[in-house]
């Protein structure tokens, strides 16, 4: 009972986020645009549909993955599990901490590969690229982006370093490679941060970073357990850049190895 009381609060706020969404679309082509809906019928269905399927997304996320995120996080930064005792003045030291770090990178690369919105933008742009970028090549490169992002957050976190080093680092690096990345990629790279940080991922991310915070010897939930996010937007860029950059220079060899292959008979 208390599943379905949990499900219809979710469907209601659904409706209640969504319905503006589509408010937008109804106002723009009938009163601006000046046309009828096509479709109509198919179009109210398909709302339908959106509607059910985000409420029980919620709610699945809400009530299993979120949780099974903070928790894992939780175990795997126990001192039981760790087989040590916390250190005196709250200090921890971080290659205590592999398993946490591994478990980020894990997480992120499964979850961002799974990601509704990045297979959608990896679908656009393998049709409009003519087959130069493939949507598996595009997905993988962003997933391992995301990653390197966790598990070098996780490792801020653990460590209790200041999260404005990285960031400030890490846009450096992203400025620097842009400038010598092929121009067609750099857009794509910077929209990729985004498409990552999406319904899959920003749950068990932020549950990841919340159970960490919370059990690691001396850092605060508030300062340390946010934060994560950030690094699942950054490393992307990077890594989608360099997919570019070696699938150029792999071109580039191709070219110059079959210049210099000697004429058959």
């Amino acid at each position: 009972m208390d599943s379905l009381v949990h499900l219809f609060h979710t469907a209601l706020a659904t409706v209640k986020d969504v319905l503006p969404i589509g408010a937008v679309l109804i106002g723009f082509q009938v009163l601006v645009l000046k046309k009828p809906i096509p479709h109509l019928k198919r179009t109210l269905i398909g709302f339908v549909y959106v509607l059910v399927g985000l409420a029980l997304f919620l709610a699945g996320l809400e009530r299993s993955l979120f949780p099974l995120g903070k928790l894992m996080a939780q175990q795997l930064s126990d001192p039981a599990f760790l087989g040590t005792a916390s250190e005196a003045g709250g200090g921890a030291a971080w290659s205590k901490y592999l398993w946490v770090y591994a478990f980020g990178a894990a997480i992120g690369f499964a979850t961002t590969v799974a990601e509704p919105a990045l297979i959608a933008v990896a679908m656009k742009a393998a049709s409009v690229s003519g087959g130069t970028l493939s949507v598996w090549g595009l997905r993988v490169a962003v997933a391992i982006g995301v990653a390197l992002g966790l598990a070098l957050g996780t490792f801020r976190i653990v460590t209790g370093t200041p999260i404005h080093w990285y960031i400030i680092a890490g846009y450096i690096g992203v400025v620097v490679q842009t400038a010598f990345s092929p121009r067609f990629i750099v857009p794509l790279a910077y929209d990729s941060g985004g498409v990552t940080t999406s319904t899959v991922t920003v749950p068990l991310v932020s549950a990841l970073g919340l159970g960490l915070a919370g059990t690691v010897p001396g850092r605060s939930v508030l300062i340390d357990g946010f934060g994560l996010i950030a690094f699942a937007s950054l490393f992307p860029m990077m890594t989608v850049m360099a997919y570019a950059q070696l699938g150029e220079w792999w071109t580039r060899r191709a070219a110059q190895r079959q210049t210099r292959a000697p004429d058959g008979p």
